[in-house]
């Protein structure tokens, strides 16, 4: 495996996640019944990141939730016999609320599927909407995100990677050939 591309440096993410902040704030008129709850590992950070982007235009808090979509995914039997389940932390009620889905990359759409299962267990949110940092294609589930920071058309032998400085020491996107 080799590194075939860097689509996004630290700055070109940065202006990604501002874009993005600024279009849900425009599609949802504000704040007001927003939260954003990221996947995790990835989509918690950008999750996160997101938030601090909002307060920078409208200087308000955003909550900001967690989610652990292990036990929801059908390939878990694939995955491990013992799969590792951490926390899901939303600590504001959902119900009622526009929920930012949060994830790093979008590929077949099953994660997604996952995470909108395990989001409706924790109440009936008034609207979900998908944020993904790349969207690389692929799909094989009728799944469209709402915000894309990137549309990397990629061939089924390349992976997309999502470095971020809270888990590789690096902010960058990169495309990785098998």
């Amino acid at each position: 495996m080799k590194e075939k591309a860097k689509i996004l440096d630290k700055e070109g993410m940065d202006r990604a996640l501002m874009r993005i902040a600024h279009e849900i704030l425009e599609k949802n008129k504000g704040t007001d019944t927003l939260g954003l709850v990221g996947i995790r590992n990835r989509g918690v950070y950008l999750a996160k990141r997101l938030a601090e982007c909002i307060k920078r235009i409208e200087d308000k808090e955003v909550p900001v939730g967690i989610l652990d979509i292990t036990l929801y995914r059908d390939d878990l039997t694939l995955i491990a016999a013992s799969p590792i389940v951490h926390k899901t932390e939303i600590d504001f009620d959902i119900s009622d609320k526009i929920v930012a889905l949060v994830d790093d990359v979008l590929y077949t759409g099953r994660t997604i599927r996952a995470a909108l299962d395990a989001l409706i267990d924790f109440g009936r949110p008034k609207s979900i909407q998908l944020a993904v940092l790349v969207d690389r294609g692929h799909r094989e589930l009728p799944i469209r995100p709402d915000f894309v920071g990137k549309n990397i058309p990629t061939a089924k032998n390349e992976t997309v990677e999502v470095r971020l400085s809270e888990v590789d020491g690096v902010d960058e996107v990169v495309i990785i050939e098998k």
